[in-house]
């Protein structure tokens, strides 16, 4: 384990990779954001209910093994490239993170510490156990502080970028559950994209991109029948693979 990831299961060759670049709030006690710390609880700082859902899928067998970022996305943004802007956010949703204002030395410190190893982490997995499918798993705000006359209906939304090998199938099974579903929504994979972009896309490997709405996944009860909804979802999705 490393303080810029966390992996549960065992990858498979073969086999399903989670990877949740937002799974987590926490801040090392040597990094001040200069934020109130009541922020770590909004989905400014975390991406809420992924690592719970994330878990359950490990712990059926939905997924063999799921990569889950070690610090929130406030301390730095893994699903961004690396000279992009936003990695090191200075703001969010209306919010200042006067914390992460650094000059050259404590931004190439604070991706050499986390965005790296996050990543040579994922790299390494995929190049030992190349995976049949990587499924990246994020959550969204139903409504942005900032944009509040922007309505998010969808209770998932699927992303992908150039590869839409799986999204087809991703979008029908997930409405066969009943779910409203956002094709590219509530933000495109063609925009924001990085992650998958990297180890999916530039590796050759299926893979699709879940949003889940947080009002949805906020407890435990929803947070399990989101996991089984998107177990039954792989099982269908991997029936493309090879098509």
């Amino acid at each position: 384990m490393s303080e810029a990831w966390r992996q549960l299961g065992a990858a498979r060759a073969g086999g399903i990779l989670l990877i949740a670049d937002h799974a987590s709030a926490f801040v090392p006690a040597d990094i001040d954001l200069g934020i109130d710390p009541a922020l770590l609880r909004e989905h400014i700082a975390i991406d809420i209910g992924v690592a719970e859902v994330a878990a359950l899928l490990v712990e059926s067998g939905a997924v063999d093994a799921a990569i889950l970022g070690g610090v929130s996305r406030l301390v730095v943004d893994c699903n961004r490239e690396e000279d992009a802007p936003g990695v090191l956010p200075i703001a969010s949703d209306g919010h200042a993170v006067p914390g992460n204002a650094l000059g050259d030395v404590g931004r190439e410190a604070r991706l050499a510490r986390f965005f790296r190893p996050y990543h040579d982490h994922i790299a390494a997995t995929i190049a030992a156990h190349r995976p049949a499918m990587i499924l990246s798993l994020h959550s969204f705000t139903p409504a942005l502080a900032a944009h509040p006359e922007q309505a998010r209906p969808w209770h998932v939304g699927v992303l992908y970028n150039e590869d839409d090998r799986l999204a087809a199938a991703a979008i029908a099974a997930l409405a066969a559950e009943g779910l409203n579903v956002g094709d590219q929504l509530p933000y495109s994979g063609k925009l924001l994209n990085a992650t998958m972009n990297r180890h999916a896309e530039g590796n050759g490997i299926p893979y699709v991109g879940i949003e889940m709405r947080q009002d949805l996944v906020r407890d435990a009860a929803g947070q399990a029948l989101f996991a089984e909804r998107l177990a039954r979802m792989c099982k269908k999705v991997t029936l493309n693979i090879g098509e």
